[in-house]
């Protein structure tokens, strides 16, 4: 078994400090990985898990020995906890380069059986909670001229899905705002004489996975995942890492002319 690698292995992101949210496992945990190995510092956010969380950035520790790593619990969907979030960052750091909204529950029922605890709070840690974040993150990035925000929709939000009425409705609803946060981040800064041929800008998008072999696929009857499988063109599921690489070329300063877009990272499952 070879030895792993520590360190860097690109710098795209060097000097950059990124907050991913739900960023210490799953796919955020891949995310926050990948944007580590191309040089930035990561602040990853989490919700109760505070072992689970420790343990992660005691691994990236080791992994980046060079990198600045911390954690930071919190409730996305409560607007203090969100907009305290992004305000530590930046009093740790010294300055918020990348935002990666990653943080998602689901509740699953039916419409016809479906609480309306169910739906509330699928909504607000999904859709609000990137809002709430989103919003602290584009003041001070509009300030500085420079920034990036991506957010992690899902492909349940493209096609629905049986039983998830409430996460499906959270996931479309981050198309919408991330098109009105692209357009008013340009706004701003052209309004601030900050755009010009040479800037790298605020640019806002969002990837959409498809069915990625997370910690939450291991819970799913094989059947099922088979009958899943089947309807992926590629026959498979995503590595989480798949996602991640989307997510760190949208985060790089010649990633500035794409914004305003969703990218579809599926194996052809929606096309």
């Amino acid at each position: 078994m070879s030895e792993q690698v520590t360190g860097p292995q690109g710098s795209k992101l060097a000097g950059r400090t990124a907050l991913v949210t739900g960023g210490t496992r799953g796919i955020g945990a891949a995310i926050s990985r990948s944007l580590a190995d191309q040089g930035a510092d990561l602040a990853m956010g989490y919700g109760r898990d505070n072992e689970r969380a420790e343990q992660f950035l005691a691994e990236m520790r080791q992994r980046f020995p060079d990198g600045r790593f911390t954690i930071h619990p919190g409730n996305v969907g409560i607007a203090d906890d969100a907009r305290k979030t992004v305000a530590d960052v930046i009093d740790e750091y010294g300055r918020l380069d990348i935002l990666v909204n990653n943080a998602g529950i689901t509740r699953d029922r039916t419409v016809l059986k479906m609480e309306d605890d169910d739906w509330d709070a699928v909504i607000q840690v999904n859709l609000s909670g990137t809002f709430y974040i989103a919003q602290a993150a584009l003041k001070h990035m509009v300030e500085r001229g420079t920034g990036r925000i991506v957010n992690v929709s899902s492909i349940i939000g493209e096609m629905g899905n049986i039983g998830q009425a409430n996460y499906a409705a959270s996931k479309s609803g981050l198309f919408g705002l991330t098109k009105t946060l692209a357009r008013e981040a340009i706004f701003h800064l052209n309004r601030a004489g900050k755009l010009n041929d040479g800037s790298i800008g605020v640019t806002v998008n969002t990837v959409t996975p498809g069915y990625v072999n997370t910690e939450m696929v291991e819970a799913v009857p094989e059947k099922v995942l088979e009958k899943i499988k089947g309807q992926i063109p590629m026959s498979r599921l995503a590595n989480p890492d798949e996602i991640a690489r989307v997510v760190h070329f949208l985060c790089a300063d010649k990633s500035s002319y794409i914004t305003g877009q969703i990218w579809g990272v599926n194996g052809g499952m929606d096309m």
